[in-house]
């Protein structure tokens, strides 16, 4: 299955490349105020199902741009596909953007593909076989303590988001950590995480096809993925706190008091609860 992954992911790479190279006769409209979606998007995620459908038929479908439209609702196995994330850095000729492909089995991920086609890395994991990039095993960084680590985060742009709450909590974490860095394709920061270019990370307002693959490999790689009250039911409620174990841990006393609350559908997770481990982490990692 990661195989065809990596082959969908590939594809779509092909088509993002050549577009980037004329984007002046790019079509760009909005789906919402500050939220772009072009040809590109649309022809990168058609190209992707396509290739999973054929060799899944009766696999399911969520795709960011495509919604449950394509494949079978019913099915145990999902794809969950965002075909450009990045897409604002994209139409712009900032090179930072990818193709992120999971798929998940009766809502937990297990296996997941995050693709930098500008800088042809290939990023996978399955769940149980490690996370790699290009071939090369990957592990989250050593860091232990949060004032030693670098911390990626996505800035809130949509319409209605809570920019006054957000800066609350960059400005908790920024007095804290080495430094903020917001490149705007959360594929890519989660993917940078478990390959230790990050320490951690923390974003508000992603869907589950910015997080699904990019979870895998970080969790894979060694560290701990939650929301921000250190619980796994991350990929639809809308935040996510990242990070190696014990830079987890003091993310989470930070921005736990930020958390939604139960307002969101938890999704099962076969393995120790993130809360517990991240509550394991602190006692190792105390004082911070």
């Amino acid at each position: 299955m990661i195989n065809v992954a990596v082959r969908a992911a590939r594809e779509a790479g092909k088509i993002i490349n050549r577009a980037s190279l004329d984007l002046d006769l790019l079509r760009v409209t909005q789906k919402s105020a500050r939220d772009f979606v072009t040809e590109v998007d649309r022809a990168s995620e058609q190209a992707i199902i396509d290739i999973l459908l054929k060799a899944f038929p009766q696999h399911g479908i969520l795709g960011e741009e495509t919604g449950t439209t394509h494949g079978r609702a019913d099915s145990e196995y999902q794809w969950i596909i965002d075909p450009l994330d990045g897409t604002t850095n994209f139409i712009h000729g900032m090179p930072v953007y990818a193709v992120s492909i999971a798929l998940a089995h009766q809502g937990v991920v297990q296996h997941g593909v995050v693709y930098d086609p500008s800088r042809d890395e290939l990023f996978t994991a399955s769940r149980g076989g490690g996370s790699f990039l290009n071939n090369r095993r990957l592990r989250v960084s050593k860091r232990t303590r949060l004032e030693d680590a670098l911390i990626g985060t996505g800035f809130p742009f949509r319409k209605g988001d809570d920019l006054d709450t957000y800066l609350e909590m960059f400005k908790k974490v920024a007095e804290r950590c080495v430094g903020l860095r917001r490149p705007g394709a959360a594929a890519i920061d989660l993917a940078y995480l478990a390959a230790g270019r990050y320490d951690g990370f923390f974003e508000t307002g992603l869907k589950p096809w910015d997080v699904a693959a990019g979870s895998l490999l970080i969790t894979e790689a060694g560290g701990l993925v939650g929301n921000y009250t250190g619980d796994s039911d991350f990929l639809h409620r809308g935040e996510l706190v990242a990070g190696s174990p014990r830079i987890y841990a003091q993310l989470v006393a930070l921005l736990k008091p930020y958390a939604h609350g139960d307002r969101a559908v938890p999704i099962a997770s076969p393995r120790r609860p993130a809360a517990a481990q991240a509550e394991q982490a602190a006692d190792d990692s105390a004082p911070f």
